[in-house]
């Protein structure tokens, strides 16, 4: 499973970047693939979103790490 985490955040990195260079710039990197291509990437980086929004808790270590002891009280 930790290969399935490192794929889908890497397309999630890279669906990111794309996004920014269309904010900034108005480039549409993945366009460039080609049509069948750009669709094929699109829904592997829309998956990608939805396989770490369903598996997050248990792949975080911040979500999943034991909360920090608090204080006593006086």
């Amino acid at each position: 499973m930790k290969m399935v985490h490192v794929v889908a955040f890497t397309l999630l990195v890279i669906g990111g970047l794309n996004w920014l260079l269309i904010g900034l710039f108005d480039l549409n990197v993945v366009t460039y693939l080609g049509v069948a291509i750009a669709k094929i990437v699109y829904v592997l980086v829309g998956l990608s979103a939805v396989w770490l929004a369903v598996s997050h808790n248990k792949d975080c270590k911040g979500c999943s790490a034991p909360a920090a002891p608090s204080a006593p009280q006086i």
